[in-house]
């Protein structure tokens, strides 16, 4: 499986995290198996060849919302894709609706967003994308979330009260800030563990965990497998089957 993540231009990066694109060979096991692990973004997906299915068979377009612990894709031999991997607050924009609603599924893209097509490359996906307009406050949280490591950070940051940010992560996240910020750090400490250098106990503290048995007890919630089992599977935001 060949998979390659492109990153978006700088004035994207509130909504988008990156493209990426899948291609599977013609020449391998008719089904390969991996799990997906969560990072907090939704994924609005364009399947170019093949078959994925994940609850179900998947339409050649199609969203997939934030999951919230591990989910086991299988992909065709054959199988290409390109796809945009978005924070939740830019689903609004693109259509409308709560990412709430799409926590844990997917729904056919025509049905969640019908002004929405998603091209055939990343480029043209970036492009389609700089012309959504931004509210200010939403920039403005989206950049605090970044930067933040908790709730009360991010309320420091925007001037937000406690209430006022849970309420926004309510209607644009569609999880509370505590639990969305330990997706995040937690995929943050996936994405850079097959090429860390130091030792799992150094990573977590690089990571913001308190100690190895804090990173430990998440990642056997959202990866579903103990950290060194991880560092071993890990391609990407995948777990190799």
């Amino acid at each position: 499986m060949h998979y390659r993540e492109t990153h978006p231009p700088d004035q994207l990066l509130p909504l988008v995290k990156l493209g990426w694109t899948l291609s599977v060979p013609d020449d391998g096991p008719k089904w390969i198996v991996h799990t997906a692990t969560p990072d907090g973004c939704m994924e609005i997906i364009r399947r170019l060849a093949g078959r994925s299915t994940w609850n179900g068979e998947q339409p050649e377009q199609f969203v997939a919302g934030a999951i919230t612990r591990p989910a086991e894709l299988r992909i065709a031999a054959g199988s290409r894709f390109v796809a945009l991997r978005i924070w939740p607050w830019a689903w609004r924009l693109l259509s409308g609706n709560s990412p709430a609603s799409l926590s844990d599924r997917w729904l056919p893209l025509a049905d969640a967003a019908p002004a929405f097509d998603m091209p055939a490359t990343i480029e043209a996906a970036f492009a389609g994308l700089a012309a959504v307009q931004a509210p200010a406050d939403l920039l403005a949280m989206a950049a605090a979330i970044s930067a933040a490591q908790t709730a009360g950070e991010i309320s420091l940051r925007t001037g937000r009260s406690p209430r006022s940010v849970q309420r926004w992560f309510e209607s644009n996240v569609g999880q509370p800030p505590r639990s969305y910020l330990r997706m995040r750090r937690f995929s943050d400490a996936l994405a850079e563990l097959a090429s860390a250098q130091e030792s799992l106990a150094g990573h977590a503290l690089d990571h913001g965990f308190a100690d190895q048995s804090h990173m430990a007890r998440d990642f056997r919630a959202l990866a579903g497998t103990p950290a060194r089992t991880a560092k071993a599977r890990s391609q990407g935001p995948f777990l190799s089957g």
